[in-house]
């Protein structure tokens, strides 16, 4: 049996969790690690530089190791394993004891563990971390939701080890219940959508523009100086100068057109049904990664498509670098602006009281989808804490409305050289639905009250109404 009490516990040393571990330790807090695996616990044991960090294979000599009330840190697969943890550590704990759960949980479950837990005493927490392995090991954003209680006790430590901003760390509490799981869905839904429309600018400056990987490196780089400064862009123009490994030429060219996902892009869509908040650029994203999927499908359907149909004229390559910069730039806005209506909206719902200029704040630095942008949309929110959408603040909506017209000629061509552009697509149509004082939804009304006596409204008086249409059509 260990005879220091450390601090902190985490169970699960894959690469995330020991990284974690050595950040926690490098900034003065003490953790005692857990792994059924016995070479991660002896990987670990290894890297103690600090000596106060010690590893175990015995779940009963962790939680002793630990000081009361415990706080122990779960960084292992979501889903039924999360369970089956929680349902090991349960019998050696004691009230008031901590259980966070740091992977990428669907907020459901979250919600869940915390009710079923707190029935026992236990407090148990929903904790987003992004920033990959080397957020994890150096400073991630960390978004943490539950019992503020439970928050106040780990916050120094989580303010300690998050990324930095102008010496402001990357986390703070996000709100009530699964909260910080929540946000972390949004989080990686956004970076769905934006993934989604930097494959696409790559696709038109390379199918239409002729750019070379080089040319793609320069122009990326060159954004990445500019307004469009973000760790998506930055990596994107470093991809296309990546040699392959086999002498073959750029890795670009070699890897396989079929994107995969783990799900939390599809979690937000299907929860934005649910609360109806509209989220068209995320849908698409998820949808263009599921197309990318059928690829033997493409393969043969390809041959029956006619490409001595579309007639390319030779593009100024000026032109339209310039023009993909301020769609790029345009489309990058109206994502943040739906991610966050979205956010907004499940705060209302599930009674989060989440603070949206808080988190835009915590998404400037650590995160995937830190951005330069994020410091005006986290001012934007900060002046309004009840702005409906971001495409409505005075910092964006000059700029959207006129990005709006480079996007539209971007879309055209798309359209006109046959290069699938959906994620573009969503968000101009996003962008000038929004802003439709009419839109057509009165003839879905009477659709629906024709075949199934739905009802409608009327704009000259309060109600609901219904017509016996001509039916003579049946």
């Amino acid at each position: 049996m260990s005879e220091q009490q450390y601090n902190y516990g985490m169970v699960g040393l894959g690469t995330m969790g020991c990284n974690l571990v050595l950040n926690m330790s490098d900034k003065g807090f003490s953790v005692a690690g857990y792994d059924k695996d016995p070479k991660k616990v002896d990987t670990l044991n290894g890297l103690d530089v600090h000596n106060n960090i010690e590893a175990f294979n015995d779940i009963h000599a962790f939680v002793q190791a630990l000081q009361t009330p415990r706080t122990i840190l779960l960084l292992v697969p979501a889903g039924p394993i999360v369970d089956a943890v929680i349902n090991e550590l349960k019998p050696l704990l004691q009230a008031e004891d901590i259980i966070i759960d740091c992977g990428n949980s669907h907020f459901t479950d979250t919600q869940t563990r915390i009710d079923a837990l707190a029935k026992e005493g236990l407090h148990f927490m929903g904790l987003g971390v992004s920033g990959g392995e080397t957020g994890a090991r150096f400073g991630p954003s960390i978004m943490p939701g539950g019992d503020l209680k439970a928050y106040n006790r780990i916050s120094s430590m989580l303010d300690a080890v998050a990324a930095k901003v102008n010496d402001e760390p990357c986390t703070a509490y996000m709100g009530k219940g699964a909260a910080g799981h929540y946000v972390k869905m949004v989080h990686n839904g956004i970076e769905y959508a934006l993934m989604q429309l930097l494959a696409e600018t790559y696709h038109i400056l390379k199918v239409h523009g002729g750019l070379t990987n080089e040319e793609l490196h320069d122009t990326f780089d060159s954004w990445n100086k500019g307004r469009l400064q973000s760790f998506l862009v930055e990596i994107t123009a470093a991809v296309f100068t990546q040699p392959d490994e086999e002498g073959k030429g750029m890795l670009i060219d070699f890897i396989a057109d079929t994107a995969h996902q783990k799900g939390t892009g599809a979690w937000m869509s299907q929860d934005a049904m649910r609360i109806q908040s509209p989220i068209p650029a995320i849908d698409a994203a998820v949808t263009q990664r599921i197309l990318s999927s059928l690829k033997q499908q493409r393969v043969v359907a390809a041959r029956f498509f006619n490409k001595e149909n579309v007639v390319e004229a030779a593009p100024n390559k000026e032109t339209l670098i310039l023009d993909v910069e301020a769609a790029l730039y345009t489309s990058f806005i109206i994502t943040y602006a739906q991610g966050l209506a979205m956010l907004q909206q499940a705060s209302t719902t599930y009674k989060y009281e989440t603070d949206i200029a808080v988190v835009a704040s915590i998404w400037r630095g650590g995160c995937i989808i830190r951005a330069a942008l994020l410091k005006e949309i986290t001012e934007a929110f900060r002046k309004d804490d009840k702005l409906a959408n971001l495409m409505l603040a005075e910092e964006f909506s000059e700029q959207v409305k006129t990005g709006s017209i480079a996007l539209r000629r971007v879309l055209q061509k798309g359209l006109q050289y046959a290069i699938p552009m959906p994620g573009f697509s969503a968000c101009l149509n996003y962008y000038d639905s929004y802003f439709s004082e009419w839109l057509p939804a009165n003839l879905i009304q009477a659709q629906r009250d024709f075949f199934g006596a739905h009802t409608y409204e009327r704009t000259d008086k309060e109600g609901t109404f219904h017509t016996n249409w001509n039916q003579t059509i049946y």
